[in-house]
């Protein structure tokens, strides 16, 4: 894993910069497709993020010089953690997924110790690190990631794809600070759309997860009125300090908004943060809605709409 090159020189950052495509680029040529990958064929930078099984690397691939994210997994934790599985099925999903706001997966390899995934180059880095820098964000800005995040969950749903886990540390930011969904550890391509598996981040399970009951894509309309939620305040809504006392609140559904939330953001705040899954607000209705139209910066969606 030594460095080939200073990919994080000053040099290298403006060639970074210049080599970062559009997310549906590069497009490999037949024979690029028959190559197989190795370590050999990137140059590997600085860290970008540490995970529970491995880290990211800043990479660039030698023959074309695109810089990538390189996220390199032990063989040995992923099987003490049992999470080759749910590995696969990420890798599977994530793959064939082609929209501005998810982040594409490019391929992967692997050698005799590791598992190396080769991930579009998030620049701006992650959603939550920036909404704790900022402490809460605008409604412009607020409303565009709203907007950008339920136009890609609808594009999931559609291929049967739930994600899960959505929440700011699975977010990342592009070159031109758009919103990406980046990680899909706990998605599932679920045609009859019924799982009953617990998963998911605490601050952000659906009732219907707690309490044991079956749920379906719906569970990602939750999480984007909690992610509102979040965006607005600096903090999602049901935090408490226990465990107990978070799941009461949602359950109860025990929402309460600081003074300067305004009537427009709560309503579809509520309008999402429903019991019963039926009647959360569909993400045609969110993308739709007086206070996103109102606020959102959707220039990025009618161009993806135009292709």
């Amino acid at each position: 894993m030594a460095s080939k090159g200073p990919l994080h020189s000053k040099e290298n950052v403006k060639t970074a910069k210049a080599a970062i495509a559009p997310p549906e680029k590069p497009q490999p040529s037949r024979e690029e497709k028959k190559k197989k990958w190795t370590l050999e064929d990137f140059e590997i930078g600085r860290p970008l993020g540490k995970g529970k099984f491995g880290n990211v690397y800043l990479a660039r691939e030698k023959t074309t010089k695109y810089i990538v994210a390189m996220k390199v997994l032990s063989k040995t934790q992923l099987k003490s953690g049992h999470f080759e599985h749910q590995l696969r099925r990420e890798i599977e999903i994530q793959s064939h997924l082609r929209h501005p706001n998810i982040l594409r997966l490019f391929g992967y390899f692997y050698d005799t110790t590791r598992v190396y995934l080769i991930l579009e180059y998030a620049p701006q880095g992650e959603l939550y690190k920036a909404l704790r820098a900022e402490r809460k964000f605008d409604e412009k800005k607020s409303a565009t990631f709203v907007a950008q995040l339920a136009d890609a969950l609808k594009y999931c749903h559609s291929k049967k794809v739930i994600h899960r886990d959505i929440k700011p540390e699975n977010l990342l930011l592009g070159n031109n600070g758009e919103l990406k969904i980046a990680d899909f550890g706990w998605s599932v391509h679920s045609p009859s759309s019924r799982r009953e598996t617990l998963c998911g981040t605490l601050d952000y399970l659906p009732p219907e997860m707690i309490e044991g009951r079956t749920h379906d894509e719906k569970v990602d309309l939750w999480s984007v009125g909690v992610l509102c939620y979040e965006l607005l305040t600096g903090s999602p809504p049901f935090e408490t300090k226990s465990h107990s006392d978070t799941y009461k609140k949602i359950c109860r559904i025990d929402v309460h908004f600081p003074a300067h939330v305004s009537p427009g953001a709560k309503d579809l705040i509520m309008r999402l943060l429903r019991h019963d899954p039926k009647e959360r607000l569909s993400l045609d209705r969110v993308l739709t809605h007086p206070w996103i139209r109102e606020h959102a910066d959707v220039a990025s969606l009618v161009v993806h709409k135009r292709k």
